[in-house]
């Protein structure tokens, strides 16, 4: 999976959950899937349709009632399951959880294997804001998720960004190669 997939994957909140409760075999169905992860109606409804647009799922045909249709993963969604899954078992106390399921989070922990400025990071996320990174960095700092040195060698200091602890483990868990 490519850097612009798994952000694309990881902008609504529930994505992550419902991948990793298909691939751990939950029935398609919604109201299954709707209590396996434990979302809002609303939410769920919105990270379903995402998964769908993003052809991760897809509606089983002859299966299910028209108004509650079962959904299946399809070829893409199986590996984005696994990663969903990796993830799930690598962060297992939800408040932890909570932070993974930022819209950020993820994509900022795959790329930070090595340390990496902070002009690094936003280029390879382009769609972020500058207020977005910084406040997502703070946030992973906080956790101690990522770790933040300043980088002296250099005529002008500046910080790099790391993967560190939980992080490191999320990061291998995503297993990107970017």
């Amino acid at each position: 999976m490519d850097i612009k997939t798994l952000v694309k994957l990881t902008s609504r909140a529930w994505s992550l959950n419902i991948l990793a409760v298909l691939h751990s075999g939950v029935a398609g169905r919604q109201a299954a899937l709707l209590s396996a992860t434990g979302a809002s109606r609303s939410s769920f409804s919105l990270s379903l349709e995402h998964l769908v647009g993003l052809k991760l799922l897809e509606r089983n045909p002859g299966h299910g009632h028209p108004l509650r249709p079962e959904f299946r993963l399809t070829p893409l969604g199986v590996e984005a399951a696994e990663i969903a899954s990796r993830l799930v078992k690598a962060v297992p106390d939800e408040g932890e959880f909570s932070l993974l399921r930022k819209s950020w989070t993820v994509p900022i922990l795959a790329l930070t294997s090595a340390p990496r400025r902070f002009s690094g990071i936003r280029c390879d996320l382009a769609p972020i804001t500058d207020r977005a990174l910084s406040a997502s960095l703070y946030k992973l700092e906080e956790f101690d998720w990522i770790q933040r040195e300043i980088d002296v060698s250099a005529r002008v200091p500046f910080p790099t960004y790391c993967a560190a602890n939980r992080g490191i483990e999320i990061n291998q868990a995503i297993g990107l190669n970017a």
